[in-house]
């Protein structure tokens, strides 16, 4: 599933390529499931709106439309929120690009090109909100790029659940998932299956720093591609190549050559050093 440095990188991709661009005409599939309202209402209020700015939010692309690109600054009147899901792909193409199988939402924009949604497991999910009526979307977790020491700490207090699970919390830190959250234990030097309550003001200060710096540098490299995301203009990521134990079982650790080992923690798949971590 794409986590935040993949998201973030989609959403900067699809932002240098649409921004300023009004959407014409808007065609969806027929799976209602990937609707979080009903697909022709969506329409409705996409047709004739213009892309004001394309941002993450948690593990969402967020659209803000405005009837017009001024006033300058413009004030969105909608929202439209994308999740990928598992294996969703926002990708920016020509009118006459042959459209693949599972593309469930083409939309028409000014400047001849067309954003198209794809995905082949249909977990992804599609909502617009109309900002008359509804609050802008915000996802429920701290955003784990910005949050400060003190508020980080207070996340895990008296929390008897494993750090990794407490990581993969949506609604503790937004954005992070299995690969990040392997990554930034690592980097921390913190085994995943530590009760999250017991873990030192010191270990968590360790543990903040470490996701930013995982997640700031993922970013950089465009994310990570281990299976089939790529950005707006279908190009992989490069983190993949510099992870130090996700997906990494049975080889050496990078810094200290002891192999790397696999568990399960609240069902997912967990990579860890069993010497550098404890």
């Amino acid at each position: 599933m794409p986590e935040l440095p993949e998201v973030e990188t989609v959403a900067r991709s699809v932002d240098a390529r649409v921004r300023g661009s009004r959407i014409l005409q808007v065609w969806f599939g027929s799976h209602h499931e990937l609707f979080k309202n009903p697909p022709s209402r969506q329409a409705t209020g996409l047709e004739g709106s213009v892309i004001l700015a394309v941002h993450r939010s948690g593990k969402h692309v967020v659209f803000e439309l405005g009837p017009s690109a001024t006033p300058s600054p413009a004030t969105p009147h909608a929202q439209w929120i994308v999740h990928l899901g598992m294996t969703g792909q926002l990708l920016v193409k020509a009118p006459d690009a042959p459209v693949v199988r599972h593309t469930h939402a083409r939309l028409t924009l000014t400047g001849g090109f067309e954003l198209r949604f794809v995905d082949p497991r249909r977990f992804g999910r599609l909502e617009f909100r109309n900002l008359t009526r509804a609050q802008c979307f915000v996802p429920p977790g701290a955003e784990p790029l910005e949050i400060a020491p003190q508020p980080f700490a207070a996340l895990f207090r008296g929390r008897r659940l494993a750090i990794k699970a407490a990581l993969l919390n949506q609604s503790l830190l937004a954005g992070v998932g299995n690969i990040y959250a392997d990554e930034s234990l690592f980097r921390a030097g913190i085994r995943p299956t530590r009760r999250a309550g017991r873990l030192t003001h010191a270990e968590l200060e360790r543990l903040r720093l470490a996701l930013r710096d995982v997640l700031g540098h993922a970013i950089r490299l465009g994310g990570s591609s281990v299976s089939d995301y790529v950005d707006a203009n279908g190009d992989p990521g490069s983190f993949q190549v510099e992870h130090c134990v996700y997906q990494r079982t049975g080889q050496p650790c990078r810094r200290c050559g002891t192999l790397i080992r696999r568990i399960l923690i609240a069902g997912r798949g967990t990579h860890f050093c069993p010497r550098c971590q404890r």
